[in-house]
């Protein structure tokens, strides 16, 4: 099945997160799925004021079948810490559905998920939002921005900003909700930025910081 193909016909007519986690778990929306563990669905509670969405699961996400569960997320988990937003008014979850790599040797090395996949797996994203209702939304990195804004939009651009999103697109008449976005760096970023480490997880708190305060 082609990159380009569509999640949409396994999306079920249901609001119910676990009713869509499960439907997930079957998804042939892409190729992917073919050499991936298993389908990586959201986690949290409907009604989380705070929707984060990132790229991909990784190699440990894969395994364990959740989102944020590897270095990166407890990375993650420290800087919504800082930021003063608890875990549980977070619902955590990724552009696409399934880990996206080479083979190195026995390694699984991490690949950026092409747009086909992207636009492949949007449906779930849509499902998710018309679930969770978020006030404020969170995009991290490159990839989970241009899933909500399109392959011309940069990050480096709007970075901090507080933004919506685009009048008429398919997320908002399927979520029935006008999140404030925010988007920033992804924590695998900041992991891999060696000297300017500090400096770039002090951005991401303060980021962070700034979606909290939109919550009131």
């Amino acid at each position: 099945m082609a990159a380009t193909s569509t999640a949409e016909p396994y999306v079920p007519d249901t609001d119910r997160l676990p009713d869509l986690a499960q439907a997930a778990a079957e998804c042939r929306g892409c190729e992917l799925y073919r050499d991936a563990t298993q389908t990586v669905f959201g986690r949290g509670p409907a009604g989380a004021p705070m929707m984060l969405v990132g790229e991909q699961p990784g190699d440990v996400e894969d395994q364990r079948g959740e989102p944020f569960v590897g270095p990166a997320g407890k990375l993650l988990d420290r800087a919504l810490a800082e930021a003063g937003i608890e875990p549980d008014r977070t619902y955590l979850t990724n552009a696409v559905k399934h880990f996206a790599f080479t083979r190195r040797g026995t390694r699984r090395i991490h690949q950026t998920p092409k747009r086909g996949h992207v636009v492949a797996c949007r449906p779930w994203l849509a499902a998710e939002l018309r679930s969770v209702r978020p006030k404020v939304l969170v995009a991290l990195g490159a990839t989970a921005s241009q899933s909500l804004f399109g392959p011309s939009f940069r990050l480096s651009q709007h970075r901090g900003e507080v933004l919506h999103l685009p009048p008429g697109d398919p997320l908002l008449d399927t979520s029935s909700s006008d999140p404030l976005v925010v988007v920033t760096i992804h924590p695998s970023a900041v992991l891999r930025a060696g000297e300017d480490r500090d400096a770039m997880y002090d951005r991401l708190v303060g980021d962070l910081r700034r979606a909290t305060a939109l919550l009131g």
